[in-house]
């Protein structure tokens, strides 16, 4: 498989890394400096990890050019539906992920759960921490938001999160932390005046997330509209 790299920071050449030990051939890395060599690039699939400031450009770029496009860049979803529309309009193939690591899916799922469970217990609050490496530009992670999303759609009490501390009732605070050297690292906490529950994930290395990447850019083929890791893992 031909392979586009939209981005070649650290994610990118983790991503370039797994894709050649998968047998797979780099077609491109595509950074600010050369981005005037798109239009020369012959690829089956892009795998986009840039910033916020130039994802929606990139992922417009390659619906327009029926390229299928896998997204994990963070931090640009309020023009998310602009993308969907586009994707169909385009008949095209649009895969987006806050996190493609197979162990923290499984956490979204496990946090949804645990939010059904505490829905109706108002002695407990809620609150998620979550931690990266302080080259990360959006706050909070795309990870924290996913989760945050989850506990919303189960605890009729939560109608919006914030960034930071809140004393508002309806708001689920996430609190943003960074600090050099840590890959990811989230925690969801329910705390009442006398224990408190705590699930957590906590990611070793980028490596997880570039496999689940390249595992998602080798299922893509013959794949049409906005497609999930839901779509991906069938959980």
């Amino acid at each position: 498989m031909n392979i586009l790299l939209l981005g070649y920071g650290k994610m990118g050449k983790t991503i370039e890394q797994v894709a050649l030990k998968r047998g797979h051939h780099i077609a491109a890395r595509i950074t600010s400096g050369n981005r005037y060599e798109l239009g020369r690039v012959a690829a089956d699939v892009a795998i986009e990890f840039t910033s916020p400031e130039v994802a929606v450009e990139n992922i417009t770029w390659c619906l327009q050019h029926n390229l299928p496009i896998v997204c994990g860049t963070t931090g640009w979803l309020e023009k998310k539906g602009l993308i969907e529309k586009l994707t169909r309009d385009c008949n095209g193939t649009f895969f987006y992920a806050s996190n493609f690591s197979l162990g923290v899916n499984i956490f979204f799922k496990l946090n949804e759960y645990l939010a059904r469970l505490m829905a109706g217990n108002q002695s407990y609050s809620v609150q998620i921490d979550e931690t990266h490496h302080t080259e990360k530009k959006d706050a909070p992670s795309g990870t924290a938001i996913t989760l945050a999303e989850g506990i919303i759609k189960h605890i009729p009490s939560k109608t919006t999160w914030v960034n930071g501390a809140s004393g508002k009732q309806n708001e689920l605070p996430v609190l943003s932390h960074r600090i050099p050297n840590i890959p990811g690292t989230h925690v969801v906490k329910y705390q009442s005046p006398v224990d408190t529950i705590e699930i957590s994930h906590v990611a070793h290395s980028r490596e997880g997330f570039a496999l689940g990447a390249v595992s998602v850019a080798e299922w893509l083929p013959g794949k049409k509209g906005v497609l999930t890791m839901d779509d991906f893992l069938q959980l």
